[in-house]
């Protein structure tokens, strides 16, 4: 997949800007606060539909305007039983101030936008992903569904209508505690459709995880030029009991706390540096080694799923890295495994340095 133009109006602190691209590597060179990070937040958006640093639609839109436009042209050519067909796509993102955003897509509307995710795969690399390992649970579940959803449509049709599910019964349980009565009949209903729902989300990731691994390990294995064995491993309460045995032993526990205290929702993920957590052992350097290993097994899960290359994000690439892994990086990265690359650096000098000898694939762009 190929983006060959981006066109932003309004969007964070770009008033307007065009750019073209006909390099497989994209630097966007310039000192902070220029917007080098909201021209790569653009990308992800025309591909899944939001940003990746602000949820908030609205919050995205430039000071003082009353809209945003994004537009992108993009180009995919997909192999499949040695077939291969490439197809050319507008995308156009329409925002104006309280309302709705609306997609369109080679000027035909999106009437659901859940339906875009995982048509154009996009993966991010960034300094806020230290919560990846830092962060709370919820952070790797999302990583864990972001991954998912960009290759199974049914998996996030899954993911959505158990999350509504389950806030109509933590809803219930709290109005349980006001009125001092407990509908078990009704809970009954609501568990009726979280038992099958919760129990193919956690067969998805299960399955996942398991593909992720060995991936994730011949990464990291190249990018610490074999200097320490890292693993990840996935918790669930479904690992110790079925699910429909787990909310019946869970009622009175789950009426006291006025929430549903069992479920795929309570998932996560460890990360190991040998026998030791890399969150309590690892260091900068490592924990980034850790991370651009999990997001580069994500992206070649999610090509080889879908027949063709994501388009690739990496924000302030060289942060927390030694020159011997930031030369690993660019050497992963330039080679054919990788699609399309978007990254951005302060320093014109440096990432020319770093790139020096393969003039032929990169193209710098000041901001």
């Amino acid at each position: 997949m190929f983006l060959t133009k981006i066109t932003l109006l309004n969007f964070k602190n770009h008033e307007s800007l065009s750019i073209n691209f006909n390099k497989k590597i994209n630097c966007f060179i310039g000192n902070n606060g220029v917007g080098k990070t909201n021209i790569v937040d653009a990308v992800y958006y025309l591909c899944l539909t939001k940003s990746y640093f602000n949820s908030v639609d609205q919050q995205n839109i430039l000071f003082g305007k009353d809209f945003l436009r994004l537009e992108g042209r993009f180009k995919k050519t997909i192999t499949e039983n040695e077939h291969t067909s490439t197809g050319a796509f507008e995308l156009v993102y329409k925002l104006p101030t309280n309302k709705r955003k609306e997609l369109l897509i080679n000027d035909v509307a999106v009437t659901k936008l859940s339906d875009h995710i995982g048509n154009f795969p996009c993966i991010i690399i960034s300094p806020d992903d230290s919560q990846l390992i830092l962060g709370s649970s919820e952070e790797r579940r999302k990583f864990l569904d972001g991954t998912i959803s960009q290759i199974n449509h049914e998996y996030l049709e899954w993911l959505i209508t158990y999350n509504k599910v389950l806030a109509q019964r933590n809803a219930a349980l709290k109005r349980f505690a006001e009125t001092k009565k407990t509908d078990k009949q009704l809970l009954e209903t609501y568990d009726s459709h979280l038992i099958p729902l919760g129990n193919k989300i956690y067969e998805a990731r299960k399955v996942v995880m398991q593909k992720l691994q060995p991936i994730f390990q011949k990464f990291y294995k190249d990018i610490s030029l074999e200097r320490e064995p890292v693993s990840f491993s996935y918790y669930s309460q479904l690992n110790e009991k079925p699910f429909d045995v787990l909310l019946e032993g869970s009622l009175n526990r789950d009426v006291m706390l006025q929430r549903t205290d069992v479920g795929i929702h309570k998932d996560d993920m460890e990360f190991f540096l040998g026998a030791n957590k890399m969150k309590k052992f690892g260091s900068q350097g490592q924990q980034k080694s850790f991370i651009i290993s999990m997001k580069f097994a994500q992206y070649e899960l999610i090509a080889h799923s879908k027949q063709f290359k994501p388009v690739l994000l990496i924000d302030d690439i060289f942060d927390k890295l030694d020159n011997d892994r930031s030369q690993k990086l660019i050497a992963l990265i330039a080679s054919p495994n990788f699609g399309q690359i978007f990254l951005t650096d302060t320093d014109d000098a440096h990432i020319r340095e770093t790139l020096k000898g393969r003039e032929d694939l990169f193209e710098v762009i000041s901001v």
